[in-house]
């Protein structure tokens, strides 16, 4: 189980970013809540960026983001080197972006999956690790295009 989590939401997922709070606190993992504040429209970007930028330089074990589909908060989160964030939209989604990806953020979609099931996707996510083995030579292999991709933009 993760000890700290960066939890982030747009408009769309305020509500059940507020939920999960409480969830999270039921669970024994401490949090910092990144915004947004309210449920009046954002850009979700902004909040995926603040999350993942926390999780890459090592402030948070894992990070937590939710948005209307969870799509579009993941692909700004995985802009940022040293993240990989996986939409789940169920249980065994989650528990195979942290056994065979490595998933260190979980980026959830607030509109179409009703409040229990996403509490179960976050415990599924929080309590499963990564398997290593033959899953570690892919995981590196996303790392090494990370790279490759910052030395061709210097």
């Amino acid at each position: 189980m993760p000890k700290r989590i960066a939890l982030a939401a747009d408009h769309a997922g305020y509500e059940d970013k507020e939920k999960l709070k409480k969830t999270l606190e039921n669970l024994g993992v401490e949090y910092t809540d990144m915004g947004t504040n309210s449920s009046e429209s954002v850009d979700y970007p902004d909040f995926a960026k603040k999350a993942a930028e926390a999780v890459a330089r090592g402030e948070y074990d894992q990070g937590l983001l939710v948005c209307g589909s969870g799509t579009g908060m993941a692909i700004a989160a995985n802009k940022v080197p040293g993240i990989r964030a996986a939409v789940a939209w169920d249980e065994n989604i989650a528990r195979l972006a942290r056994e065979h990806n490595d998933a260190n953020v979980l980026s959830l979609a607030a509109r179409y999956v009703p409040f229990e099931e996403l509490e179960k996707i976050v415990k599924a996510f929080l309590e499963t690790g990564f398997d290593g083995g033959r899953h570690e030579r892919r995981v590196k292999k996303i790392t090494e295009i990370e790279r490759e991709d910052l030395t061709k933009t210097a």
